[in-house]
């Protein structure tokens, strides 16, 4: 548990700052430097390769840290959305943890929304209106 949240912590601080414009400019200077060096180095292959290994570590570790805050961040989303289905009169408590749910129940949720989504649009087309709470 202790190294879990020592690496969320690395990695959300990584991800962070890694956003950043300035770091962003970093990237784009150490490119320019790569392109004026090319002539100094006649174009060589150990000349691209420098640049070949760099931006393929930097974009392997980069996909890890990446993942992690996005991860973080869905499971925020996901405990803020059942938090609002919870507390919300009416709402359905089966659509609680839906994300966990396998691919076949999913499909059927879809379904009944789907249909309530369709009969929403038409009494649309007929002039009426689409606020009501119908049960899917």
């Amino acid at each position: 548990m202790r190294n879990t949240a020592w690496y969320s912590r690395f990695a959300k601080s990584a991800a962070h700052f890694c956003g950043r414009p300035r770091v962003f400019t970093l990237a784009v200077a150490v490119i320019v430097a790569w392109i004026v060096t090319g002539p100094m180095f006649g174009f060589s292959d150990t000349w691209q390769l420098v640049i070949n290994t760099g931006t393929t570590i930097v974009t392997f570790l980069m996909v890890f840290l990446i993942q992690n805050t996005q991860n973080r961040d869905t499971a925020a989303i996901q405990i803020k959305l059942d938090e609002l289905i919870r507390a919300t009169r009416g709402a359905h408590n089966a659509l609680l943890d839906l994300e966990d749910l396998e691919e076949e129940t999913l499909d059927a949720f879809r379904a009944r929304y789907e249909a309530l989504a369709a009969a929403a649009r038409a009494e649309l087309t007929k002039g009426d209106f689409d606020t009501g709470t119908p049960e899917p």
